[in-house]
């Protein structure tokens, strides 16, 4: 890991990594600064002047919210996949809690009028749940949440990991509860074509009740006259033996069907890869799509094959030839 000592005056020299280790990163950016959230404990938050050198800043929850413990029993604080958005004056931070490889979840939802820690405004307000999965009643999974807006104006909470898949929920205009029942939400990507047999078996070690519909992090981001679905599937976490890979598709619609460059609709299996791992990279996953200055980046971890499998922050520009999602190479690199 690379570290860059800054001193301002007569303040104490502060310390900035590069090469940070992350899981889960979502990003926006504030005047001059760029804000990283990701999963871990009390939901972790870094800042960074050029999206290279990074300042770990104070977790956003210093314990978690008191309605955590009546959805997770005995919870450590170690909150999951957050979500940053802007809307009326405020930051809105989703965000997911759950036992692991169970569908005993929920996500929150904080908010807060800046994201500058220094600012005497700066403080998250906890606003409790937003949707909540129960085993034996909900075939989903209520965390990765994705914060996206319609043409009209009208708010959407995608979300889902395993299970039936990914769903998308309506949301109130003030975005913080749901809109509507949630009995029959419905499914914008699953890996299962045959749906009559219910969810498919877990493989190999992975928990039992997730089963084998390995998809989740759905982030939908809106490009031209097309909703453009990522998701993440197969296997994170798993250091080098991730399987995680990034795949895509698009509609017209937000509601979809969302199809891959096959025009297969994302809920019987389709997707196109955009990124899966290879020598340098076991697995690579978890994305959001952030634009900044009129570029457009790809944001997410990777399973670092140079330092043991260990997770790492990566940001890749993207281009649209022909109206579909590419990673910009590097120099010197081949497409």
């Amino acid at each position: 890991m690379v570290f860059l000592l800054l001193v301002a005056g007569a303040a104490s020299a502060q310390v900035l990594k590069t090469n940070i280790s992350v899981h889960d990163p979502v990003m926006i950016k504030q005047d001059s600064t760029y804000y990283l959230f990701c999963t871990g404990r009390g939901i972790a938050m870094w800042s960074s002047p050029d999206m290279i050198h990074w300042k770990a800043e104070k977790q956003v929850f210093d314990a978690a919210p008191a309605w955590v413990a009546n959805v997770v029993p005995d919870f450590k604080n170690h909150i999951w996949a957050p979500d940053i958005s802007w809307y009326n004056g405020l930051y809105y931070l989703y965000y997911a809690v759950s036992a692991f490889g169970k569908n005993t979840s929920a996500i929150g939802l904080a908010t807060s009028p800046t994201l500058h820690t220094g600012d005497t405004a700066y403080k998250w307000t906890d606003h409790g749940i937003i949707i909540q999965s129960v085993p034996g009643k909900t075939n989903w999974n209520a965390i990765d949440p994705n914060l996206i807006t319609d043409v009209d104006g009208t708010p959407y909470l995608a979300f889902g990991s395993f299970w039936e898949g990914l769903k998308i929920v309506r949301l109130k205009i003030n975005r913080l509860e749901v809109d509507g029942p949630i009995s029959n939400l419905p499914t914008i990507a699953s890996r299962v074509r045959d749906k009559s047999n219910g969810n498919p078996p877990a493989i190999d070690n992975n928990p039992k009740d997730a089963g084998g519909n390995a998809i989740e992090a759905p982030f939908i981001f809106k490009h031209g006259k097309y909703f453009y679905l990522f998701a993440s599937i197969d296997y994170c976490c798993k250091g080098p033996k991730s399987t995680y890979k990034m795949i895509v598709g698009r509609s017209k619609k937000l509601l979809g069907p969302y199809v891959d460059k096959a025009d297969v609709n994302m809920n019987e299996g389709g997707g196109s890869i955009v990124l899966a791992g290879d020598k340098d990279w076991y697995g690579v996953g978890h994305n959001a799509v952030c634009t900044f200055d009129g570029i457009d980046y790809l944001i997410f971890h990777g399973y670092d094959a140079a330092d043991r499998g260990i997770s790492k922050l990566r940001i890749e520009k993207l281009k649209w030839p022909k109206g579909w999602p590419e990673i910009v190479p590097k120099a010197g690199q081949n497409k």
